[in-house]
């Protein structure tokens, strides 16, 4: 009687099991997505953001490529855009059937440097665009963006969209991390 109530259990735990594993790795493709589609647009977003604007008989021009910080910013989309792409070909390895367990701590890196690149290269980007709108009155930095406000939104639009990806990637890390927890290695 012992092993038929065994046999139930067994047969009653490990749909359960399969289930988690599926929501896993439906949810590990669609956070991979949604990073490779945000830091696309957060990429795409400032590198064409541009304004030029008359001020007294001056032209001034504002493009992301005046700024060392914007150009590490979509440098920094652009390459965690480019490992996102890679990280879903691991991805698609590391669920086959005869993959090790132990590899998912190699894409658990992967998806930790991809998550500090982007953190650094959204924080230099917001970092100067505080300056752009706030200004720096002890350094003699005036702020610039009630003259250039197109090129403003485009930036905070294209930052917060970097932003999301930042989110999607650390919620990323995460599931990696628990994956590796719960892994009997």
């Amino acid at each position: 009687m012992n092993s038929e109530k065994q046999k139930q259990n067994a047969t009653f735990t490990a749909p359960n099991q399969s289930a988690n594993g599926f929501l896993f790795i439906i949810a590990q493709y669609i956070l991979r997505v949604f990073v490779i589609a945000f830091t696309l647009a957060g990429a795409i977003i400032t590198a064409t953001a541009y304004e030029s604007v008359n001020v007294f008989g001056i032209v001034m021009d504002a493009k992301y490529t005046y700024s060392t910080a914007f150009r590490f910013k979509v440098v920094a989309d652009s390459v965690v855009c480019g490992l996102s792409v890679l990280s879903v070909v691991i991805l698609n390895a590391l669920n086959s059937p005869k993959s090790n367990p132990k590899n998912y701590f190699y894409l658990f890196l992967h998806d930790l440097v991809s998550l500090l690149l982007l953190v650094s290269g959204c924080s230099s980007g917001l970092a100067i665009g505080f300056v752009a709108l706030f200004g720096q009155q002890k350094r003699g930095w005036i702020p610039i963006c009630f003259r250039v406000q197109q090129y403003c939104l485009k930036t905070t639009v294209g930052i917060v969209s970097t932003f999301i990806a930042v989110v999607c990637l650390h919620l990323l890390v995460v599931l990696s991390a628990y994956k590796l927890k719960s892994a009997r290695i």
